[in-house]
């Protein structure tokens, strides 16, 4: 497992984290979900688990919760080990995917629901209630129903609902994942200056990249119920800690060891991303010290608005995608099958591990 440090929270080494895991493990049946995670969460930290289904983020989230026992391992929270603890003995509270408003209740009621199980006088959740709402923007919509609002504005209600009893951590499971594309990124947007502000730990699940890449301080890439990688966003694009974490994080052009073999002289697998190669459309090497060029054929092209993915076979090599932001010369009928050379500069080249270390 490669850890690092996030970008601008020089946290010390000394300081009690958020969250520690140690050794965490759930196990269904003949299936591990989780297997043997470690992992500290810093305070204040926005972290994100991302990885596929199945991968076991979403179990660790629940453990961490209380909703699931772990089969071995521990759970601590700000160094107190509440592992065998129930939810509402935990000082957290999460956000789902459903929001779950009480949809007879105004929005101030919604949110000074906690506040009033836990026996709070009227006036001061109302008060603490209120101000929640005008945090994230609603203040103005005290008295409308849950019906009465748009999917972002029921998302901000759960936030502001789970925000009003302070608690040390916030979890959050894939809450955007009801949202159509332009709110999900406003809102991702408007999350992550939530956190900056609150300076509370955020714990995020998502299968979405492009939301881990965005919001997180780090990134805990999951595989089969193991961490793979952490790191910042930065880190694990660039320097991804094996081929599932350069697959699933970005796109990745992968040559295997043998392929490896004949461009470097070394067996082992390297990937380059797709913005890293360079097309020559007149099949002409560059000929220039510190780039590799090969020939091949151009089999697709993808319109994705700031550029074209272009697919290219090379010779006696394997397909790769060209992130082409430039125009091209040419229609896609033209174009395909059309000799070209790819190149690109050997130090965009980066060796993957055979394992996540």
């Amino acid at each position: 497992m490669t850890e690092t440090l996030a970008a601008g929270r020089q946290a010390g080494t000394d300081a009690v984290p958020a969250i520690r895991l140690r050794k965490l493990t759930k196990v269904f049946g003949d299936t591990v979900a989780v297997n043997a995670v470690d992992l500290d969460i810093r305070q204040g930290e926005f972290f994100s688990m991302l990885g596929p289904s199945g991968s076991g983020k979403t179990t660790v989230l629940r453990l961490i919760a209380g909703f699931e026992l772990p089969t071995s391992g521990r759970v601590e929270l700000e160094g107190r080990d509440v592992t065998g603890l129930a939810p509402f003995e935990r000082d957290l509270n999460t956000v789902f995917q459903d929001y779950a408003l009480f949809p007879h209740m105004s929005l101030v009621d919604n949110v000074a629901y906690g506040l009033r199980v836990r026996g709070m006088p009227r006036k001061e959740r109302q008060e603490r209630a209120r101000e929640a709402l005008e945090r994230v923007q609603l203040g103005k919509f005290l008295g409308r129903k849950p019906a009465q609002l748009s999917g972002g504005q029921r998302q901000r209600v759960a936030l502001a609902r789970a925000l009003v009893v302070r608690p040390k951590v916030l979890l959050l499971d894939e809450p955007l994942g009801a949202l159509d594309l332009k709110l999900r990124q406003q809102m991702q947007v408007e999350l992550k200056e939530l956190q900056r502000s609150l300076g509370i730990t955020f714990i995020f699940v998502t299968h979405d990249q492009e939301e881990a890449l965005t919001m997180s301080d780090r990134i805990g890439v999951f595989n089969n119920g193991s961490l793979e990688q952490i790191g910042t966003a930065h880190e694990i694009y660039e320097c991804p800690g094996g081929a599932f974490v350069a697959n699933f994080v970005g796109t990745s052009n992968i040559f295997d060891a043998a392929h490896a073999q004949q461009l470097y002289g070394r067996a082992e697998q390297v990937c380059i991303r797709p913005e890293r190669l360079r097309l020559s459309w007149t099949a002409a090497p560059e000929a220039r010290p510190g780039v590799t060029s090969r020939p091949g054929t151009v089999t697709a092209l993808v319109y994705v608005g700031h550029a074209t993915q272009v697919g290219v076979q090379l010779d006696d090599g394997p397909a790769v995608v060209v992130l082409a932001p430039e125009t091209l010369p040419g229609g896609d009928a033209e174009l395909l099958d059309r000799r070209v050379t790819v190149s690109w500069d050997d130090a965009a080249a980066v060796w993957l591990p055979s394992h996540g270390s």
